[in-house]
């Protein structure tokens, strides 16, 4: 009865469904529906060129906004209507080559019928007024809940500018922009252009800015608020950091500008183009849906992860670093060079997590990024393309609607895996020039993946058809593995073996690598043979490692020259088991650790061979990086094992604390390295699930216990309170509302929540799953993804399992209604999954029936099937 009670007020808090796409007709300008398709997007730009704003617009920090804008155009013909995008205003008026018209409006786009244009240049001008976003698009408000300010952002990717302005909202119709702006007298506005004047007005100030170079819509940004500013002049382009009053104390200015600069000076040199946007600014803005947004000379970064209310740990300034770089690489490809339609969005984030990866080893002090990146983003993609719904790297978009369905790792990390590999085999020095020769070609135009290869095989002096189809159109991942035989304690022969993902996808690629011997010695693991091969086929011998010591290891993939999947041989695999230790190089130990979690992974390790393993090694473990990455392993083990209930409950016993006393342990012995130490405590923090382990947090938190060297910030105490929350820890209700009333900031009103959130009670959970399920709630859409990430954890299966009908059942009606930003978050954490065959089957059965779902819900889905088939597997894999 429950379960049909929450099901029901699941459906009718979403309300109505979006209008059914519909398709353009020989007498319309387009389809009728809130997406722009891409043939009618190609349509529009068959008739439209040369095209610049005027933008005014009035903030008052209200509700609501009003703007008018004056778009310019040439216009090729008159024999259609011309539609301009603007989404959910009030209009007060249209007028057209200086004529007033009643506006054709259906509150996505405006349709200019063809007798008000003319050949040649026109004129709109379109006032407005509308309501600010608060999911983070179009031009974002958000009220400071601890000063009561408002702030304001825009974010405009895929193609969310029309939520705050009229325009042309596709990316092949560059356009210039000049803007104005009216605000109250305390804000502050950062646009492209550094503002030209500055004048008080009744009410506020006026801000006038000057027409910007060509943008595509959604490289162009405004943002206004009461913003604290950090300026720094010392470099070539003038540098500012923005962040909101109440978090001003969180943010370190000169990590900031110190990494900002030396990734301008590094893409300076690398790119031989300079920075074309005359002035650098970064804001720290919240709620926002993403990490950062390349907006030319007005980045936006999530400040969620970059606020910290002690120092930055090393792998905080990394992280830092990174971003900052990634954001940099954007500037030029992707703003200053962009693609012509959303199917090219992937060369613009693998080009820049590729280039921001290579800026962070050259550029920064963290040599070691190229490690943090296998670690993280390309382990990512190993895994995104071996599920079901892989995809090629370049996919067919048919409309905004799809622009993001395949943005994931496989367009991040995959993308820039192929390029680092292109570049072995090129040449550095060659791949640098065919990517600056790009860079002038196409400078403020738009370009395709064609253009881009055709630069890079031009300076190559190769045909790159081949390897673009391989590798660009074709999708799954190899893999790869050493066959060598030994005689007399050499080796007698060896060859390369590739194998292709499945039968459906059978091919093989050309790529370069390195395969690697070594030998056990007194002093360790010694690296006795290392060779180039360029492999290619099912087969490729190498003749340069007949006769070299018959080794202990081989690893073919040495120094992560290649996108492959590493299938150790027998003899390395049982090497890697029992000897991670005696290995010195920390990216090959992290290698070696994938190896052993990707036989987990495949049902071939048992899970708890591999916590054994953990248990051993990792308490020893020096490097960061790779501490970090352990780390991860250890929280997904930790999550299989309590997805698996009862039938794994006494192992999971046993071994929990046998690794929270190994966390518990290292956090002591590091006292004396405050980066190693809080990585432990971190760890150890969310490990502890047991009575002594929990205790032990509470005599933390309140001071009973103190960790020699230890800081328990107000960050560490609210991880400390979720985490005794979670598990209902005797007073941790009572311990939340304490840490509630002491930290009333923004970000503790967040953790807050969660802390909330993720308690184990009935009641809490149907209260907030009736908050997530009302679109109507005043909520904002951050907290509503806070509430969604901390419903239901892990161990929580059976509380998730009074609901998990319901949402599966509701899944197609949620997604109808709630649109492509909400359900991106719902997919990812609320399709029940409870790894049992049962489970398994429910979801198949909701595969087999749920056949009209959105691309990016049903992608979802079927990973969710997968996965829940991958934890029964490894849950039969288990010994003990």
């Amino acid at each position: 009865m429950k379960k049909h009670l929450i099901a029901a007020a699941l459906v009718l808090a979403f309300g109505a469904a979006h209008p059914v796409m519909a398709a353009a007709t020989a007498t319309s300008a387009r389809a009728e529906n809130p997406y722009l398709s891409q043939q009618d997007a190609m349509a529009r730009s068959a008739r439209v060129a040369n095209v610049d704003y005027t933008l005014q617009f009035a903030l008052t920090g209200k509700e609501t906004f009003s703007g008018t804008t004056t778009l310019a155009f040439d216009l090729k013909d008159t024999d259609q209507p011309l539609t301009i995008d603007l989404d959910k205003a009030n209009i007060a008026s249209v007028t057209v080559n200086g004529k007033a018209i009643t506006p054709q409006y259906n509150q996505w786009f405006i349709t200019v019928a063809a007798q008000d244009l003319k050949v040649g240049r026109n004129s709109v001008t379109i006032a407005y007024e509308r309501l600010h976003s608060t999911n983070g698009e179009g031009l974002h408000r958000m009220v400071d809940p601890v000063d009561g300010r408002v702030y304001t952002y825009s974010h405009f990717e895929p193609a969310a500018a029309h939520q705050m302005f009229a325009l042309f909202d596709q990316p092949d119709l560059k356009g210039t922009y000049q803007v104005t702006v009216t605000t109250p007298a305390d804000w502050v506005v950062s646009s492209t252009m550094r503002e030209s004047g500055v004048r008080d007005v009744a009410g506020g100030k006026e801000w006038t800015f000057p027409r910007t170079k060509k943008l595509s819509p959604y490289n162009f940004s405004m943002h206004a608020g009461p913003y604290k500013v950090w300026e720094d002049n010392s470099g070539p382009y003038p540098m500012r950091l923005f962040a909101r009053q109440s978090v001003a104390a969180q943010v370190s200015p000169k990590d900031w500008f110190t990494y900002t600069a030396q990734g301008l000076k590094f893409f300076d040199d690398y790119f031989g183009v300079p920075y074309q946007f005359a002035k650098y600014d970064q804001l720290l803005v919240p709620d926002f849906l993403y990490g950062a947004m390349e907006n030319a000379g007005a980045i936006t970064f999530a400040e969620g992860r970059f606020l910290h209310k002690e120092a930055m740990t090393a792998a905080q300034r990394e992280s830092l670093a990174s971003v900052i770089m990634h954001e940099m690489a954007h500037q030029w490809f992707g703003d200053l060079v962009t693609m012509k339609w959303w199917n090219g969005l992937w060369l613009n984030e693998s080009f820049a997590s590729f280039m921001g990866t290579l800026g962070t080893a050259e550029a920064t002090e963290f040599k070691n990024a190229w490690q943090s990146f296998y670690s993280s983003g390309k382990q990512a993609a190993y895994v995104m393309d071996e599920r079901v719904t892989t995809h090629a790297i370049e996919t067919p978009v048919p409309s905004t609607a799809n622009a993001f369905d395949n943005i994931d790792a496989i367009t991040y990390s995959k993308g820039a895996s192929t390029l680092m590999q292109l570049r072995h085999l090129l040449g550095a020095d060659v791949f640098r020039q065919g990517v600056h020769n790009y860079l002038v070609k196409y400078s403020y135009q738009n370009a395709e993946l064609k253009d881009f290869i055709g630069s890079l095989g031009e300076a190559a002096h190769r045909d790159l058809t081949g390897w673009t189809r391989e590798w660009l159109y074709e999708p799954g991942v190899n893999t790869i593995e050493a066959s060598l035989s030994c005689a007399g304690g050499k080796v007698s022969s060896f060859k390369l073996l590739q194998s292709a993902p499945s039968k459906d996808m059978p091919t093989l690629r050309e790529q370069r690598v390195q395969v690697a011997l070594f030998r056990q010695g007194k002093d360790g693991m010694a690296l006795s043979r290392n060779v180039a091969v360029t492999y290619q086929g099912a087969q490729t011998p190498v003749p340069e490692l007949v006769g070299a010591a018959c080794p202990d290891l081989v690893y073919p993939n040495y120094q992560d020259w290649g996108f492959a999947k590493v299938a150790l041989d027998r003899k390395s695999f049982a090497t890697a088991q029992t000897s991670l230790g005696k290995v010195d190089d920390p990216l090959l130990r992290a290698m070696l650790w994938q190896s052993l979690w990707d036989g987990v992974r495949d049902g071939k390790l048992p899970l708890n061979a591999f916590l054994k393993t953990v248990l051993t090694n990792a308490p020893a473990e020096k490097d960061y990086t790779l501490l970090g990455d352990i780390a991860g392993k250890i929280g997904q083990s930790t999550y299989y094992l309590d997805k698996m209930g009862p039938s794994a409950a006494r192992y999971r016993s046993k071994v929990g604390v046998q690794l929270e006393d190994m966390a518990f342990k290292a956090t002591g012995a590091a006292s004396g390295d405050s980066n190693f130490q809080r990585r432990w405590f971190n760890i150890y923090v969310n490990l502890a699930s047991s009575p002594a382990a929990l205790q032990r947090l509470a005599d933390i938190l309140d001071g009973k216990l103190v960790v020699p060297g230890l800081n328990v910030s107000q960050d560490v105490r609210w991880d400390i309170v979720t985490r005794l929350n979670r598990y209902d820890y005797r007073n941790s209700a009572a311990l939340l509302a304490v840490e509630q009333a002491r930290d009333k900031s923004d970000s503790g009103q967040a953790a807050a929540l969660a802390a909330t959130v993720v308690r184990p009670d009935a009641k809490v959970k149907a209260q907030w799953l009736a908050t997530i399920g009302d679109l109507q709630t005043k909520l904002p859409f951050s907290r509503i993804r806070t509430a969604m990430g901390a419903l239901y954890p892990a161990e929580q299966g059976a509380l998730a399992e009074q609901t998990a009908g319901a949402r599966l059942d509701s899944l197609a009606k949620v997604d109808q209604a709630a649109g492509p930003v909400y359900m991106r978050a719902y997919s990812a954490v609320l399709i029940p999954a409870a790894c049992t065959p049962a489970s398994v089957a429910r979801l198949q059965a909701a595969v087999a029936s749920q056949t009209g779902l959105s691309a990016g819900t049903r992608r979802a889905l079927l990973v969710t099937h997968q996965e829940d088939q991958r934890c029964v597997a490894i849950k039969k894999a288990m010994t003990e």
